[in-house]
């Protein structure tokens, strides 16, 4: 049988859960009006900017702190616990910054964007899914065309969450005109490379925040913004379990909450039944005074000083009965 020795937090990961934490608290304000207007939460988006935490992962030679995939698990879940539209666009602006991390190293343009993100604390996007692929990340029909030292884009995107409010989009395309729907490359695309014209509006019940919609992506930049690695490899060492990993902690932080809210109503119900049931009590210790027959009134009986609200509040909350072991 083997022992896991969980490794003690460092200083990094306190203060990364205390900034976390901080910015939770922003989210968790807003967290039911940006679901129900399907609003951006920029209070809690700017909070992380002012925290430091977009750039989290960026190693200290580039101007970050070299977060690990412990740090952006234990963000998301707390992110979670608050808003799951903010957490959820934490996860995803992280998983395009760990490919960006460890596949844009001996890259000058994308050292010079990892740089730049620990400066500004860019917002980055996703592009993968498109036109009638649906979900299949591993296949793609928009290719990168070549021109000299330049490069063109034009991508029918399903779906790109927060696509209008981000800084940058991160996209999947095939490697070039006649290659394979399988053979792909990864592009890193500023503002300034893209515009974005919206084509689908999605419906994502209790994620509305996230702005998730589809766009058609018409993009020009350098050759030097396709990673230098092929998507492939870069799908199954980081993008897949990066992600896995972040969502799931979204979806964990999300249920505990959940979970707290359900024992939180549990308890305030079982104080209330207890509340009622000495209150019956004083009425029917007082009972001794009053007559104890059986009287009507409206076609209603009451037994041994009962009272209209008596009745009617036993009707209204009957489902607590159980825990008034009624």
């Amino acid at each position: 049988m083997s022992i896991i020795h969980l490794q003690q937090p460092d200083a990094l990961t306190e203060t990364i859960l205390q900034r976390t934490a901080k910015v939770a608290a922003v989210a968790a304000a807003d967290a039911e009006e940006v679901d129900r207007a399907a609003s951006f939460p920029k209070a809690a988006i700017d909070a992380a900017r002012n925290h430091q935490l977009l750039g989290v992962q960026i190693p200290r030679e580039f101007g970050g702190e070299g977060g690990t995939i412990f740090d952006v698990t234990d963000m998301c879940y707390g992110l979670g616990r608050a808003c799951a539209s903010t957490a959820m666009i934490v996860a995803m602006h992280q998983t395009k910054v760990a490919c960006l991390v460890r596949h844009g190293r001996g890259s000058g343009w994308h050292e010079a964007l990892m740089r730049r993100l620990a400066a500004e604390q860019m917002l980055l996007a996703s592009s993968t899914t498109e036109g009638q692929g649906g979900g299949n990340v591993r296949s793609s029909a928009a290719a990168v065309e070549r021109n000299g030292t330049g490069i063109t884009l034009v991508r029918d995107a399903t779906v790109i969450s927060y696509g209008e409010q981000a800084d940058g989009i991160i996209s999947i395309a095939r490697r070039a005109a006649d290659a394979a729907a399988s053979d792909q490359v990864l592009v890193a695309l500023v503002k300034d490379n893209y515009t974005l014209e919206r084509t689908l509006e999605w419906e994502t019940l209790g994620m509305r925040g996230t702005c998730s919609a589809g766009f058609k992506l018409k993009a020009a930049g350098s050759a030097e913004q396709v990673f230098p690695e092929s998507y492939d490899k870069i799908h199954a060492q980081t993008m897949t379990p990066v992600a896995h990993l972040s969502w799931s902690s979204v979806w964990a932080g999300i249920a505990a909450a959940a979970v707290e809210r359900a024992q939180m109503f549990i308890r305030k119900a079982a104080r209330d039944c207890r509340c009622r049931r000495r209150a019956r009590a004083d009425v029917h210790s007082q009972g001794g005074a009053r007559s104890g027959r059986t009287t009507a009134a409206g076609g209603r009986t009451f037994h041994r000083g009962q009272t209209v609200a008596d009745q009617a509040a036993r009707r209204h909350h009957h489902y607590h009965g159980y825990l008034c072991g009624q």
